[in-house]
Order: C-alpha cells, then structure tokens, then sequence
C-alpha cells in the first residue's frame, strides 16, 4: 500500500519536467502503467489538500491540470492536410509525420514515422470525397496508432458522411451512420471530434465521448458585419432548429421552408414559406451543401415571395454531381462556406467566401488534451 509522502519528496523545481522523481513524471509513469484513474488516485494518496493547496499558490501545475498522457500528437490522412496544417499553426506544433498511399491494386498502406507511445494521438480526416477510401485511411490510421500504443486515439472528423442515413426511412435499408460508428469504436478510436452532425442523434451511435463542435458562431459573425434587414431561412424543417439558432445570434427574424423531398433521386419542392421575407435579404443556412437542388428551389421561392436579395452559407460545402453548374448558373449572391471539407479549384466560383475552423478545432483540440471544458467554448463558462 501507499503511504503518503510530503511534497518535498517530490522533485518540484519544473512543473513541466518529465524525470522520475518529479511531480508529473510520477503521474505519467503510473499512468502508462496503470492509466488515468490510478495516477489520479495514486496522486490523491500521495498529496494532502493543504500540500494541493501549496502546490497552486506556488504557481505550479495541479494534478487535475496535469495531462494523463504525453505530447500532443497531430496527425493528418489525404483528405485534408491544409486544415491539418493550419490546426498545427494554431497550436503551435509541428504536424506529425506518417506515411499514408494506396498500392497499384488500391491496399491502402499507413505507418506513423515516429513514436506515439502514450502520446495523445489526434487524427484529422473528413470523409470529404472520396468518401470511401477516406474513411478506409481513417480507419486503418486508427488501428496503426493502436497498434503502436497510443496512450489515447481521438478521431477528428470535421465532416461525418453518411449523416443523412441515420435512421430506417423506407423498408429494408441500413442504417450507415450507426454502422460508420462501429467501424471507429472498432478500428480503436477512444473518442470523437466532429463539426455540425447532419443530425444530433449520431452521437448517440458512439459508446465512446464525442464532442460535437458547430460552425454556426463563424458564420454568424460573418454576417454580423453586413448590417441590419436580413431574414434567416431554414430549407427544410429538419433544419429549423439551426436556422432558429443561427438567427438568434444575428438577431434577425426567422422564416422556414416546407418542402417534400421526390423519391430518392436528390430532387426536393418547395410547398411554402412560413414566415415574412419580403423586401429583406434572405440568408439560407444548412449543415451541408449537397447537389444544391435545394438550396436552388428555396431560392426560387424567394425570390417569388419578393426578398431582395438570397445568400447561401453552410458548414461543409460537398458540392457533388453538377451542384457547381447549378449554382454558377444561379442568381445568388454569395456563398459562404467553412473549410472543413476541402474545396478544389474545380468548384470555386467567384462568389464563394471559405472561412476556416482551424482555430475552433485546435482549441478544441488543447481543451480536450489539458482536460478543460469543450463546451466552455460556445457558452462562455
């Protein structure tokens, strides 16, 4: 059994040295041996409150502050490596090395070029297009960094596909979202970081933390600069509960479309519009942006309900099939996106805006890695 040991016995001069004998050394050695719970309670034994205490006006670290695990690692599949990049600049380390291709018979081969051993491990990849082979490298990456003995795998996906298949709709269909979930938990990852879910109840799929970032204040400060007389429009009713949201932190009036979506072939109508968007300027907001058949038939009705003006934004621009000839051809004033998806210079259109999320994910991401509160980020506490 333990016995409690003064404060003195502990090498205190750093709080950031890594040596046996000091403070945090100790915690991460028990840590590695026997994980978070052990060291926390192995530091509670060997700590009085008066010596916690004098341990915080000495301006040193204390235990709940001390990381359970070792260096910050980032790392980045071929999805997105610029937003990787960025979310190193902002936390001012340097983007883990790996190796990730694909063989001539499509095997897809990873090794990670240096040593994760009880690092905490995070892993960038949104399952932008190709969708599948990005969430292959994904999962492939999650079970190397496993293998390697990570001390913890945190996913980061900033677009989650499969998101609209979330539920049995129609009779004998899958559930692909839940079945993603599975295939995370597991390939080996402990926990998720993803942005504006198509829907709230995928987290709901994981048995491990996920936290749930929204892009909705970026895009809301955007558009707090372009002054008063704008009404925020939901497309769907599925989408009332963001766009309800997202005006309130514009202070604008709401409007919603109701709509029924034909078949399965990506066509949508518009039936009406509730609420008063005459003579403002409607600004549209959704999770995604797919084929655009919807965003171009609430645009229209709009546009016959008589608003000035109809500007688009959105989480993660998808953009697939011809959704980019669509909105070229388009009597749109601008398009505004974030960069969790990348964008190609195929797509870019002359009115688009890409705002980043590289400094809201790399803040996540220190949150999560210090032990701090995530959602502190969103309601100021």
């Amino acid at each position: 059994m333990w016995r409690r040991r003064k404060l003195s016995g502990l090498n205190a001069e750093s709080p950031s040295d890594e040596r046996p004998g000091t403070f945090k050394g100790l915690c991460l050695t028990v840590s590695n041996r026997g994980g978070p719970v052990k060291a926390w309670n192995l530091a509670t034994k060997l700590l009085s409150v008066s010596e916690l205490v004098d341990y915080i006006e000495t301006g040193y670290r204390t235990v709940a502050e001390t990381p359970f695990y070792q260096d910050l690692k980032v790392f980045s599949g071929n999805a997105h490596p610029a937003l990787a990049g960025a979310i190193c600049d902002y936390l001012e380390t340097p983007l883990g090395e790996c190796e990730v291709f694909e063989f001539s018979n499509e095997n897809i081969f990873v090794r990670f070029c240096e040593n994760i051993r009880a690092r905490d491990v995070f892993i960038l990849q949104p399952m932008s297009s190709p969708v599948n082979t990005h969430l292959m490298e994904l999962f492939i990456m999650i079970d190397a960094a496993r293998r390697a003995s990570a001390g913890r795998i945190t996913a980061v996906v900033p677009y989650y596909a499969y998101g609209r298949s979330d539920k049995k709709d129609q009779p004998r269909v899958p559930i692909t979202a839940r079945l993603i979930a599975n295939f995370l938990e597991t390939a080996g990852a402990d926990r998720l970081l993803t942005v504006d879910l198509h829907a709230g109840q995928i987290q709901g799929f994981f048995n491990i933390p996920v936290d749930e970032l929204t892009a909705l204040s970026i895009l809301a400060r955007y558009f707090r600069e372009r002054g008063d007389g704008q009404v925020v429009v939901a497309p769907d009713l599925g989408a009332a509960k963001r766009a309800r949201n997202f005006a309130q932190m514009l202070n604008a009036p709401l409007a919603v479309m109701e709509k029924r979506r034909v078949g399965n072939d990506e066509r949508a109508e518009v039936m009406h519009i509730i609420g008063e968007v005459k003579g403002l300027r409607a600004v549209v907001v959704d999770d995604e942006i797919d084929t655009a058949g919807t965003l171009l038939e609430t645009m229209k009705a709009l546009l016959e309900a008589g608003v000035r003006e109809v500007v688009a934004c959105c989480t993660h621009p998808v953009l697939s099939g011809s959704a980019v000839e669509r909105l070229e051809q388009a009597p749109i004033g601008e398009l505004v996106f974030t960069d969790t998806i990348p964008l190609p210079p195929a797509k870019q259109l002359p009115n688009m805006t890409v705002l980043s999320v590289a400094p809201l994910l790399g803040e996540a991401i220190r949150r999560i890695h210090t032990g701090q509160s995530v959602g502190a980020l969103f309601n100021g506490h």
